[in-house]
């Protein structure tokens, strides 16, 4: 094989990985999974008309984020998870890709989550008893 091949290989190569690394990095935001914001299991996911809470449980302890169902552009969101008997805790502003993510230690108390984007929003009810 002459340099001029073994070149044009090399050059094919590094475009190749050069290409596969841009298809990564321009993956839609939705595709982010929500575990690598929080850790555990996913127990649940609740929908409503502008976005989606997902909850999730470990050791104890629940997580929450809020994604929207349209991302890019700022708008108001929140997300909230109190354990029963104690305060909410509350991650709430103009984002673009999500709110939270929030943790509460829970135990075995039931769980009260809320979320909202924009207009739309929603409130588990006490859950996860």
């Amino acid at each position: 094989m002459d340099s001029g091949a073994i070149r044009r290989r090399l050059a094919l190569g590094v475009a190749v990985l050069a290409a596969s690394g841009l298809l990564a990095l321009a993956s839609p935001g939705s595709a982010q999974a929500a575990g690598s914001y929080c850790s555990g299991r996913k127990v649940r996911t609740l929908p409503f008309s502008t976005g989606s809470v997902q909850v999730f449980k470990r050791d104890g302890y629940v997580c929450a984020v809020t994604f929207p169902k349209n991302q890019g552009s700022r708008k108001q969101m929140s997300v909230s998870v109190q354990a029963r008997g104690g305060r909410p805790v509350v991650d709430k502003g103009n984002f673009s890709h999500h709110a939270g993510p929030v943790t509460v230690h829970v135990g075995h108390r039931c769980v009260l989550i809320k979320g909202s984007v924009g207009s739309g929003s929603v409130n588990s009810g006490w859950i996860l008893c």
